[in-house]
This record gives C-alpha cells, structure tokens and sequence, in this order.
C-alpha cells in the first residue's frame, strides 16, 4: 500500500513539475510575443542583420546537413576511432571559423547580434540552469512519450552511443571535451545563432524556431531521440530570443551535455 501511495505521489510531483516548466516557457513565449509587437511600433534596429548572402550560406549549411542525414539512414554503424573525433572536430571548427569570418567581412557585429556581451558570464550561467531546469520536465515528458513508441530505454542521445562504444581513455576525454566545450558552443552558434538567425529575418519567430528544432533534432541521426531533441532544440532557442544572448543556450548545452556524461560515469549511482 505504501508503494501505491509513493508512486501516487510521484506522479502528482511529476505533473506539477512538467506544469511549472511549462508555465516558465509560456511567460518566456508570451514575453517575445510582447517584445516583437513593441518593436515593431518603435524605430527599427540600426543594427545590420542577416541579409541574402547569408541566406545562401544558410541554405548550403542546411543542404549539407541534409545530405549527411539522408547518408546515414540504412549506414551500418562504423567504428569509433580517434581519427573520427579529431575529424569532426576540425569540420565542427572550419564551419564555425568560416561562417564568422563571412560575417565579418559583410560588416555584421557578431558580438552585438548574438548578445555576447549583452550579459555577465554569471548571470548567463544562472539564467542557463534556471531555464534548463524548467525545461527538463517537458523533455523528460517527451522522452516517456517516446519510450511509449520505441519502448524502454531506446530513446538514448546519440553521446551515450558514443560513449558508451569509446574504447580507450583517450577517446573518452576527447568525447567530453567535444560534448562538454566544443559541441554546445558551435552548434548553438550554427543553429541558433546563425540558422535560426537566417530562418527568423526571413520568416519570423514561430516558422524559424519550429524548422530549426527540427534540423536540430534530425541533425542527430537517431529516430528515437528525435522528440526529446526537439523539445530540447526548441527551449534552447525560446532561450535565446528571450535573453538575446547566445551564451545562455550555450550555457544551457554545455549543462545538459555534461549531466549526461555525469550520469554515464556513475551508473551505479544513478539509476536510469
């Protein structure tokens, strides 16, 4: 009986939990909407934005993204080499030097438009972990929806697949070096700085944050994380138009990112 009773009130935490990240993302939502309307009335931003060459760029990226994901459906999983992580490494690195660098020589403020130094490193790390831990209860919701489809425990991110396949010390530290330093910051600026950026000049807050979650999420090459990834990819993007800094999606990939690999390191510890 009093397993009843504890699952009984576990359940009540979880909903009440999923219903204060939702209330938080929907203040965060009504916020943007008030925001855009009154900037709309006011004098526009002399700030120079996103123009057609960056379109273009965009539409590569995309395209290329596009391709690597439709290349990998029916692939056979290939070994983990160290050679692979240091690849991606410098691909992940050429793609984000070269789209600042295009953007520089357009005469764009990268600081300034992605808010770099619109907040202190603290106050993005606080406003990171605050939002992050609203948005946990609808991932975890939308992890349990898709474990209902795929069942238990296949709903896993791609880095414990990668994880888990490492097979020496030194690819392990490579792997968190990448998902806890390099991955966050240049997928957020790809995604949501760039991406985004390029998708909401041209077609709004709404069209840009839904295709760019979704890129985000097929960008991962694996089916049953999709739902999670896009609620994922969603928040960090809310969380960006709102703070205006990319640093506080940054911060909140970095976190999540490194909760993983905490709860990897330590599976005895922490039951899944």
């Amino acid at each position: 009986m009093l397993a009843g009773v504890s699952s009984i009130l576990l359940g009540l935490a979880f909903f009440i939990f999923i219903g204060i990240g939702l209330s938080i993302y929907l203040a965060v939502i009504w916020q943007i909407g008030a925001r855009r309307a009154a900037a709309t009335q006011s004098a526009p931003d002399a700030l120079k934005t996103f123009g057609w060459p960056e379109a273009c760029l965009a539409t590569a990226l995309v395209l290329f993204l596009l391709l690597n994901i439709f290349a990998s459906f029916g692939r056979s999983p290939i070994q983990l080499t160290t050679r692979d992580l240091t690849a991606n490494f410098l691909l992940t690195t050429f793609i984000v030097v070269f789209v600042a660098a295009v953007l520089k020589l357009r005469g764009i403020d990268v600081d300034s438009l992605g808010g770099f130094s619109k907040m202190s490193a603290k106050r993005a790390v606080s406003t990171g972990i605050i939002l992050l831990l609203a948005a946990t209860p609808l991932i975890l919701l939308a992890e349990a929806i898709t474990q209902g489809f795929f069942g238990g425990g296949s709903s896993r991110q791609e880095i414990v697949d990668l994880f888990n396949s490492s097979q020496t010390i030194r690819q392990r530290v490579m792997i968190i070096v990448l998902a806890v330093m390099v991955a966050p910051m240049a997928e957020e600026f790809i995604f949501r700085f760039f991406i985004y950026g390029v998708l909401r000049r041209y077609f709004g807050v709404a069209i840009g944050l839904f295709f760019n979650a979704l890129l985000f999420a097929a960008a991962h090459n694996h089916l049953p994380s999709a739902l999670p990834l896009f609620v994922l990819g969603s928040c960090f993007t809310l969380a960006y138009e709102w703070s205006g800094s990319i640093l506080v999606s940054m911060t909140m990939h970095t976190l999540f990112n490194s909760v993983q690999l905490i709860l990897l390191a330590f599976p005895d510890l922490f039951q899944k």
